[in-house]
């Protein structure tokens, strides 16, 4: 499926840009992990390419062409592509997730900003929740109650990212906060963005933020009994490192302004060893009724994806094509000031 020089390289890049996922990768058995960070290599050279690029609108179209090409089985000449390819050939992936990714790294390139929770959790299903459902494909789980689990993880993943990075996302003029909490806060938000402090209110708002994260990494394991026995060990490992660096900012006084929250690696390693011991509990218990929970609305879409591929569409939908031709529109714009100039 995959070349064994490609795969190395995929190995690499995990272990260099996220150090989270590839001590919980440790965990997964080698049929699930390969492609696994196959999948997370291809997510974070495209992730890295919109964040730090100096065109975001042309990486994301970049993208957006490099996805045809995998899906048409003729991938750019470049590890993670090749890779990728080959995942999508082999599990049969459903291209609505992928194309939910590219969407919210679409968001990221018109600098959008979330009104709301609910606009947030959105952003956060689309370039988070999408590659969880991914992760169940990978382990062939169709189940739409674990995919709804999944999706869950992938949300509480992502508000736990934005909690820890809102001083490294304000200084570099990106905001994820919801703005109706910063607003009932009295927070001006251009204000904040010139000079970000970890105000009490800044610090009130990563709480309350890294409490909704909390309710959804809960709600999240009730999936994990209806993944394969010999997975369960690395999806707990997924959910406790980036739980703890949550716990982290809470111990620092939820300032993520001054600081960024790590968990070091010994502290990995202990939560590697309660993964495998929760993993084997969760055997012998029953059944969480909370796994029959319905979906977040805001991730319904993906788990409907990845539970009947059957149905799954070939081309692009109205959504992406809609962002994608602002994107283009912006694109064009900025060329031609560049040229101008």
């Amino acid at each position: 499926m995959m070349r064994a020089d490609d795969l190395e390289w995929c190995r690499n890049a995990i272990r260099e840009g996220s150090y989270s996922f590839h001590a919980a990768s440790k965990l997964l058995p080698a049929n699930v992990r390969d492609p696994a960070l196959a999948l997370y290599a291809f997510c974070r050279v495209a992730d890295d390419e919109v964040d730090f690029g100096s065109n975001k609108p042309a990486a994301v179209l970049a993208l957006r062409d490099r996805l045809d090409l995998a899906y048409a089985g003729r991938p750019r000449n470049a590890p993670a592509d090749r890779a990728f390819a080959g995942l999508i050939e082999a599990f049969d992936m459903p291209r609505e997730l992928p194309e939910a990714l590219l969407e919210g790294l679409a968001w990221d390139g018109m600098e959008r900003r979330y009104a709301t929770l609910s606009d947030l959790r959105s952003y956060s299903a689309r370039v988070a929740s999408a590659v969880g459902a991914m992760m169940c494909v990978l382990m062939r789980v169709r189940d739409p109650r674990a995919l709804a689990r999944a999706c869950d993880l992938g949300v509480a993943m992502q508000l736990t990212n934005i909690a820890r990075d809102v001083g490294e996302d304000a200084r570099a003029g990106r905001l994820y906060l919801p703005t109706d909490w910063l607003s009932e806060a009295g927070i001006d938000i251009d204000a904040f963005l010139a000079e970000p402090k970890p105000t009490p209110e800044i610090r009130r708002i990563v709480r309350r933020l890294l409490a909704e994260a909390d309710r959804l990494y809960h709600r999240s394991e009730a999936g994990i009994k209806a993944l394969p026995l010999s997975s369960r060990p690395g999806i707990f490992a997924a959910r406790h490192c980036y739980d703890a660096i949550g716990r982290k900012l809470a111990r620092g006084g939820h300032d993520s302004v001054t600081c960024r929250a790590y968990t070091t690696r010994a502290h990995k390693l202990g939560l590697l060893g309660l993964s495998v011991v929760r993993a084997g509990m969760v055997t012998v218990f029953p059944t969480n009724p909370v796994l029959y929970a319905k979906p977040l609305p805001e991730v319904a879409f993906l788990v409907e994806a990845a539970s009947h591929p059957d149905t799954a569409k070939t081309g692009w939908g109205e959504n992406v094509i809609s962002v994608l031709s602002q994107l283009e529109a912006r694109d064009r714009a900025q060329d031609g000031l560049a040229r101008t100039a």
